[in-house]
C-alpha cells in the first residue's frame, strides 16, 4: 500500500535526520541545509508510488472520473510531507546556536525546492501511471525523479538558477516555485479524465420522431 510505503520513507528520513542532529549536537556543529534535503529525498522517493490508481479497470466503469483517486492519494498525502518537512526544519534549527556567527541561511528557497521536489515526483509518477508500464510506477518516477533531480543540480546551465549560490536566495525561489507550477499542469493534463460520458440530447428525444421510435 502507498501509505506504509510513504510512512516509511518519512520516518527514515526523520530517524536519520535525529541521528545527524544528535552527533551534531554532541560535536557542536550545526547542520546544513544539504542535510534536510538529503534526509527528505527518502520522501520523495516513497510519494512516487503515492499517485498509483489501484483497481482502475473498476473505476474506469464508474461513473467517476478516473482521475478522483490519485488526487485523492496526494491530497492526504500533502499534511504528513508537510509534518515531515517541518519535524526536519525543526531538527535542523536544533543544532543551530541562539547567537550563530555570521547570517544564517534563509528557509524559504529551502522550502521552495523541497515543493518542487514532491510535485517533479507527483508528475512523473502520474505519467507512469498512465503509461504501459503503471504497475510499475512508482519503480519507474522514483529513479526519473531523481535524474531530473540530479540533473538540475549538477548541470552548469540549470544551477545557474537552481542552486544558491551561485543564484540568489530569491532567484531559487522563485525558480523552484516555477518548475512546481510547470510539474502541477503537467500533472492535472494528464490525470485528465477518460471516462466518456454520454449525454442525452433532451430536444431530440422530445421530438414527436423520436417519441414514435421509443413506443
Amino acid at each position: 500500500m502507498p501509505w506504509v510505503t510513504l510512512l516509511v520513507g518519512c520516518l527514515a528520513g526523520t530517524i536519520y535526520l535525529t541521528i545527524m542532529a544528535h552527533v551534531a549536537g554532541t560535536s557542536r556543529t550545526p547542520l546544513g541545509q544539504s542535510s534536510v534535503r538529503l534526509a527528505f529525498l527518502s520522501a520523495v522517493a516513497a510519494l512516487a508510488f503515492v499517485p498509483r490508481a489501484w483497481f482502475r479497470p473498476v473505476t474506469q466503469a464508474t461513473p467517476v472520473p478516473a482521475w478522483v483517486a490519485p488526487v485523492g492519494h496526494i491530497l492526504l498525502a500533502a499534511p504528513v510531507l508537510a509534518v515531515t518537512c517541518w519535524t526536519q526544519l525543526r531538527l535542523m534549527a536544533h543544532t543551530i546556536p541562539p547567537d550563530p556567527p555570521g547570517y544564517a541561511p534563509a528557509i524559504y528557497p529551502l522550502i521552495a525546492q523541497l515543493t518542487g521536489w514532491c510535485l517533479l515526483a507527483v508528475a512523473a509518477a502520474a505519467c507512469a501511471d498512465r503509461s504501459r508500464y503503471a504497475d510499475l510506477g512508482g519503480a519507474i518516477a522514483a529513479p526519473v525523479s531523481f535524474a531530473a533531480l540530479a540533473l538540475a543540480w549538477y548541470a552548469p546551465v540549470t544551477a545557474r538558477f537552481l542552486v544558491e549560490p551561485p543564484a540568489t536566495a530569491r532567484g531559487v525561489t522563485i525558480a523552484w516555485y516555477a518548475i512546481a507550477t510547470a510539474a502541477l499542469a503537467l500533472t492535472c493534463a494528464v490525470m485528465r479524465d477518460h471516462w466518456h460520458r454520454y449525454t442525452r440530447d433532451r430536444h431530440r428525444l422530445s421530438s414527436p420522431t423520436a417519441a414514435h421510435v421509443l413506443k
